[in-house]
């Protein structure tokens, strides 16, 4: 059971019947600074992740927000081990990334997967799309033969909604849609169990985020997957998230499930994201109160000291720029950072 300040994070209807499938406990990226050109020393670092824990259950779905550039994008690819961690625990299925090795990693990498963000810089534009998505059939040796690996490159054409004769197009020669679903099928293709979904439908047209968003919904029923759905869109996220984790400065500041967050959001940067998502009711659009933030977002390079968001909070005050508040249950499951809640 994945324990954070002694508090379980995991969400207790579903820890109830399973072990979750992914642990992070105390996730900390640091991206060195260094001054110098024959002689480099560090000055610094860039504390893009600092201290983040949660888990993520079997067939779950679990939101990631925040304001650009408040580590996101870091925090997940660093969970795949794209990026080295500087510290903390990544567990996916019982394996421990952090000590993995050889063909100990390489089965975690063929059991977790990532849809990055942009589709137009994800794909190889010199590979065909059956390369592109038979890479991974051949990193795993799923199949012996390149027949047999062409077939299943068909299958999941098929499966994400493309037809097999598209197998031997190259990426210039499809929309970002298409693009986009040529990277899922690609992900799909070692047959993984948990896929980190780096803001897949914020380079499409809103047309076609529907349709992306209701495919991965779809590919997750048939195929029991569980998602990490980082995304900048609240309102896509409450639509497709079980959970919701909102972020600032490398840090969790809140997490719960998602309609209690949606409608009792505790933290002040929580209610501040939410009330600038704009409501279908122009009624209760005009009856809403917009938070307005105000100054800049502290660089990650020099947070500042105590709560890390004290200098922007509406409701900050002395004790907040002393300490870090803990993170603690408020009830229900519902987590939060802040010292005047």
């Amino acid at each position: 059971m994945n324990t954070y300040d002694g508090i379980n994070l995991t969400a207790t209807a579903a820890a109830d019947t399973a072990p979750p499938l992914v642990e992070i406990q105390n996730l900390v990226k640091h991206f060195p600074i260094t001054r110098g050109i024959l002689i480099q020393r560090q000055v610094g670092a860039v504390q893009a992740v600092d201290g983040v824990s949660f888990t993520i259950t079997q067939g779950e779905t679990l939101g990631l927000v925040g304001e650009s550039g408040c580590g996101k994008t870091t925090a997940g690819r660093t969970i795949l081990g794209l990026y080295p961690a500087t510290a903390g625990v990544v567990r996916i299925d019982g394996q421990d990334l952090m000590t993995a090795k050889g063909a100990d990693m390489l089965a975690i990498r063929r059991k977790a997967q990532m849809i990055f963000q942009d589709p137009f810089a994800s794909l190889n534009p010199r590979w065909t799309v059956n390369a592109i998505i038979s890479e991974p059939l051949r990193v795993h040796k799923l199949f012996q033969s390149e027949q047999e690996r062409s077939e299943r490159v068909r299958d999941l054409l098929e499966l994400v909604g493309l037809s097999p004769r598209l197998a031997n197009r190259f990426p210039h020669e499809f929309s970002g849609g298409q693009r986009q679903r040529i990277g899922i099928a690609r992900a799909l293709a070692s047959d993984p169990e948990f896929i980190v979904c780096d803001e897949p439908i914020s380079a499409l047209d809103v047309s076609i985020q529907a349709q992306v968003v209701n495919l991965l919904e779809d590919l997750q029923d048939q195929l029991g997957l569980t998602y990490l759905f980082i995304a900048h869109d609240l309102s896509m996220v409450r639509h497709i998230c079980d959970r919701v984790a909102v972020m600032y400065l490398g840090k969790l500041v809140e997490l719960a499930q998602k309609d209690e967050l949606y409608e009792n959001p505790l933290h002040p940067y929580t209610q501040a994201l939410l009330s600038a998502v704009p409501l279908p009711d122009p009624a209760a659009a005009r009856r809403q109160r917009r938070i307005i933030l105000e100054g800049d977002v502290p660089s990650p390079s020099n947070p500042p000291p105590g709560c890390r968001f004290h200098t922007r909070c509406p409701r900050t005050g002395d004790r907040c720029a002393e300490s870090e508040p803990v993170w603690r249950d408020a009830g229900g499951e519902h987590f939060v950072a802040c010292h005047s809640v």
